[in-house]
């Protein structure tokens, strides 16, 4: 082998493995304008199915917000969930919620953060009471014990 062609291997650097993965194939083909957005869809998609073991997970194009959502089942029978992947500086508005909302599935907001952190948060038509705090939590009744500040 000549000295030429070891220094081209050297310096060859390898393929990026995201770029070649069929997943993220699939989500540049919807053809979206916003990469960043798509990358946020890959890393979703990636701890989905990977990491927490989604079902059926698949991506979706929304023309009307121009995003890729993600629906996927979280275990084998239960109701499918839309996930909207949304890169963490990226604004939302209550309209585009609703708009996915108004498609009859679950929704899941994802925010991915420049460092690929990902934050899920459960998104529902109205408010919804919070369950109560789980575990043998007891009431000390320090508040009756505080004094109060006198004015002056």
């Amino acid at each position: 082998m000549s000295e030429a062609s070891k220094r081209a291997d050297v310096s060859e650097k390898p393929p990026n493995w995201i770029l070649q993965h069929p997943a993220y194939q699939q989500m540049k083909s919807l053809e979206l304008e916003d990469s960043a957005q798509v990358h946020a869809a890959f890393l979703v998609h990636m701890d989905l199915t990977e990491v927490r073991q989604w079902k059926e997970v698949s991506c979706v194009k929304s023309p009307e917000l121009q995003v890729i959502l993600l629906e996927g089942r979280e275990k084998e029978g239960a109701p499918v969930q839309t996930v909207l992947p949304l890169p963490a500086h990226r604004s939302l508005s209550h309209r585009s919620i609703r708009h996915v909302l108004d498609r009859g599935f679950p929704m899941l907001l994802c925010a991915v953060a420049s460092d690929s952190t990902l934050v899920y948060q459960r998104m529902t038509d109205g408010l919804v009471t919070p369950d109560p705090p789980a575990g043998p939590f007891q009431d000390l009744g320090r508040r009756q014990h505080r004094k109060r500040r006198q004015k002056h």
